[in-house]
């Protein structure tokens, strides 16, 4: 599975405002950014994440999964510390 085909799915899934994917090879790297994880735990966040990619872990198209997600709000104050400059 290709990593636009990843952002594509969880942005039209979640309505993100942000999602960048990184794979190395069956094994990917999600960032996520959305209103719709404002409020919710650390944990209920990844769930959130985790719906819509079910069918390809399932299969064993994505084998694992680092998910970090944000609200707009938080992803303001952490991308300085995730992202290279």
């Amino acid at each position: 599975m290709e990593t636009n085909q990843v952002e594509t799915l969880l942005k039209e899934a979640l309505s993100l405002e942000e999602v960048i994917v990184k794979a190395n090879g069956n094994h990917y790297e999600v960032i996520a950014v959305g209103e719709c994880f404002d409020g919710l735990s650390r944990v209920k966040k990844q769930q959130l994440v985790y719906g819509p990619l079910m069918g390809s872990i399932s299969d064993g198209t994505i084998h694992a999964l680092s998910i970090k997600a944000f609200t707009p709000t938080e992803w303001q104050r952490e991308r300085k510390f995730i992202l290279p400059q």
